[in-house]
C-alpha cells in the first residue's frame, strides 16, 4: 500500500515513512511496510547504509488507534509470540533497523511520539531539529512501551529519565533529546546532515563497517573476556583482505576507495 519508500543510490539506500496525511501514523499496512523495507536493504549487498526519514510534516506520530478496532490489530493475538526471530511484528519494526548488517542514520523533525519514539531508537545515528516533539507516549494511552524500545533505550538514556518519561508520557524537545541521550546530533536540516554522513560512510570499506557494526551491537551484552574475544576474530576477518587493503592503498594515494560489495 505504499506506506514505506525505498530508494538506493550510491550505496545509500533512503527508507521514508510514507503516510503524510497521518502523520505516518502506525496502521498495520505500515508495520508490514517498515519490515519489508528493512528486509530489503538488509539482504542487498549494495547497501553500505540506510536513512530512515519520514514525509510530511512529521517523522512518525506513533500507533494508530485505528489498530485497536482492528479484528487483525494490536492486542488481538498473543504479543508473546516471536513472528520475527526473538521479537514480535511490533518489536521488530524498530529493532530490525539496530539488527541490519549496516548503519542506519535517522532523519528525524515535526514528532516522533510512542512507536515512532522506538523505530527512531532502532537507528546507530540520530539526527534532530531543537523543536522536534517527542514522547515515551505509551502511558497516554494505558499502555507501556514495547517496540524494543526499554532495550534500546537502556544503553544511551539515563535510568532515571527513562523512568521519568516512561511514567509521565511528557513530550520533550529534540534540544532536550540529544541531551538525554535519545538522540546525537542537533540539526537545522537532519536529512541533508543525514545524506552528508551516509555518503562519508558509504566510502569506508564496507567490511568493516559491517565487522564494526555487528561487534559494537553486542558489546552491551558482553563480558569483558568474550567482548575482546569477539574484536579478535572479527578483526581476523578483516586484516589483510581486498577491502582492508584496498583502505589503505586509497587513503596512501589520496583517492576514493573502490571497494567489493559485503554482506557476511
Amino acid at each position: 500500500m505504499n506506506r514505506v519508500s525505498v530508494e538506493i543510490n550510491n550505496h545509500i539506500a533512503v527508507v521514508k515513512l510514507n503516510r503524510p496525511d497521518k502523520m505516518n501514523a502506525l496502521d498495520i499496512p505500515m508495520f508490514e511496510g517498515i519490515i519489508a523495507a528493512g528486509e530489503e536493504v538488509g539482504a542487498n549487498p549494495n547497501v553500505r547504509v540506510v536513512v530512515l526519514a519520514g514525509e510530511g510534516r512529521a517523522f512518525c506520530a506513533g500507533i494508530d488507534l485505528g489498530n485497536f478496532s482492528n479484528p487483525d490489530g494490536a492486542g488481538k493475538k498473543p504479543l508473546a509470540e516471536r513472528t520475527h526471530g526473538v521479537a514480535n511484528m511490533w518489536q521488530q519494526a524498530a529493532w530490525i533497523w539496530r539488527a541490519l548488517p549496516v548503519p542506519v542514520i535517522a532523519a528525524v523533525h515535526g514528532v516522533a511520539y510512542g512507536g515512532g519514539l522506538q523505530i527512531m531508537l532502532g537507528a546507530d545515528i540520530k539526527y534532530v531539529t531543537a523543536d522536534t516533539r517527542l514522547s515515551v507516549m505509551e502511558m497516554k494511552w494505558g499502555l507501556i512501551p514495547d517496540m524494543a524500545g526499554t532495550q534500546l533505550m537502556y544503553h544511551s538514556v539515563r535510568d532515571d529519565i527513562i523512568r521519568e518519561l516512561t511514567y509521565t508520557n511528557r513530550v520533550f524537545s529534540g534540544e532536550q533529546a540529544v541531551q538525554y541521550g535519545f538522540c546525537t546530533h542537533i540539526s537545522e536540516n537532519p536529512m541533508e546532515d543525514a545524506m552528508k554522513l551516509a555518503t562519508e560512510i558509504a566510502g569506508k570499506s564496507p567490511t568493516a563497517i559491517v565487522k564494526a557494526k555487528k561487534v559494537l551491537n553486542a558489546a552491551p551484552y558482553l563480558s569483558v573476556e568474550d567482548g575482546f574475544m569477539m574484536e579478535s576474530v572479527e578483526q581476523d576477518a578483516v586484516i589483510m583482505k581486498k577491502n582492508q587493503l584496498e583502505a589503505v592503498y586509497s587513503s596512501m594515494q589520496k583517492r576514493a576507495g573502490k571497494f567489493e560489495d559485503y554482506r557476511e
